[in-house]
């Protein structure tokens, strides 16, 4: 099935640079794998390289390159899965994650840690993108 009908609903309210990665992406790996969760997870492995998810929508990156620790990984590594930062620019500064929580309005941002800050925004993130789709 085209990525077009597939795209996810955090896609359809982001730029139209992350929808055409994402479906270019995923055609490709449909090609190449079939249907299925292996190219949504493709997908969405490529999009995270430019773009870090913002709330209830991709926004693209002040540099390109791997989110998190599991999207570093390639080949057998990756295919294995893992723990990941769900879209969250894990590898970006401490200050730069602090102005995404201040985007978010998320307390306590300047006290909290690195990590902590991570997990704060995916929570964020998560309970933004559940809104927008009700």
């Amino acid at each position: 099935m085209p990525g077009r009908e597939e795209m996810p609903s955090t896609l359809k309210r982001s730029p139209k640079k992350a929808q055409d990665t994402w479906v270019k992406t995923h055609d490709s790996a449909v090609e190449q794998y079939g249907e299925g969760e292996r190219a949504h997870r493709t997908a969405f492995d490529s999009l995270k390289h430019s773009f870090e998810k913002v709330g209830d929508h991709w926004e693209p990156k002040d540099r390109k390159g791997p989110s998190d620790k599991q999207a570093a990984k390639s080949g057998a590594a990756a295919r294995r899965g893992g723990k990941t930062a769900e879209g969250v620019d894990a590898n970006a500064s401490k200050s730069h994650l602090q102005d995404v929580a201040r985007s978010l309005d998320i307390r306590g941002r300047s006290t909290m840690t690195k990590s902590e800050l991570v997990e704060a925004i995916k929570k964020a993130n998560r309970k933004k993108t559940a809104a927008a789709r009700t």
